[in-house]
């Protein structure tokens, strides 16, 4: 069954919504920043029990804004952004639930075994490990991006790969670069094939602008695949959906 998972983005300490495909400082484009400490996001999902909500460091300078947001309901958040094997056990120590990992993973842009291995063993096991897929889509395949969405590696992500890494982390968190912030609707074929091929519970992000779109993930995914919201929600200062409307749709689910 599909549930809304939470979002935190933090950007230079704030909590902002970012159009994906432009996150770089020369042309980033922002739908969003709160004049609220992180803190206030994270009791607000601890208080509507939004369970697997993921904390993301988008670049420098968050560290203390997600150790904040983090300290607020210890061993329930996951955080992601600049996860290493040297810093993975920190972040675990800090109280997240899990860490969440791409670039370091892909030198050079591409794939390493060793380093999966390297940051599995820091995390205290793939039990604590999210892989995050992020992707960008070349004609009618996705290969994983990195470097805040900016460079694509040389993983497609297809069956094949999901089937090896699900071997090695409890989840998966899938950005749709293409679509992320710009609120004009979810990557269908996307949620479709990941509903196909992952069998550990899976995250996609990226478009969603209505609350419909949980019945249409639930569907297009027969139930395995979760939703986040972001430049949409009205927490976030969209107009499209409403906070307490996907918590209600969790409470249906028995969340």
């Amino acid at each position: 069954m599909t549930v809304f998972r939470g979002c935190i983005d933090l950007h230079s300490g704030q909590v902002k919504q970012i159009v994906g495909g432009t996150l770089d400082t020369s042309s980033l484009k922002t739908n969003f920043v709160s004049n609220l400490p992180p803190s206030h996001f994270a009791q607000l999902y601890k208080d509507n029990n939004v369970l697997g909500t993921h904390v993301i460091c988008l670049g420098p300078g968050n560290e203390e804004a997600a150790t904040e947001a983090l300290a607020t309901w210890p061993g329930k958040l996951q955080v992601g952004g600049g996860i290493t094997h040297e810093n993975a056990g920190k972040w675990i120590e800090r109280g997240a639930d899990k860490v969440i990992v791409t670039s370091y993973l892909f030198p050079d842009a591409k794939f390493s075994w060793e380093r999966l291995e390297a940051i599995k063993k820091a995390a205290g096991g793939k039990e604590n490990l999210v892989i995050d897929l992020s992707c960008r889509r070349k004609g009618d395949k996705w290969f994983v991006a990195m470097d805040r969405w900016q460079r694509i590696t040389d993983m497609e992500v297809n069956e094949e790969t999901i089937s090896q890494l699900e071997e090695h982390c409890a989840e998966f968190l899938i950005h749709a670069a293409d679509v992320e912030g710009l609120c004009k609707g979810i990557d269908e074929d996307l949620v479709t094939a990941l509903g196909k091929w992952c069998s550990i519970p899976t995250t996609y992000a990226g478009g969603a602008k209505s609350v419909d779109d949980l019945k249409l993930v639930d569907e297009l995914s027969m139930g395995k695949v979760d939703l986040t919201y972001g430049s949409a929600l009205d927490i976030f200062g969209g107009d499209l959906v409403k906070f307490e409307d996907v918590v209600a749709w969790n409470k249906t689910k028995g969340q």
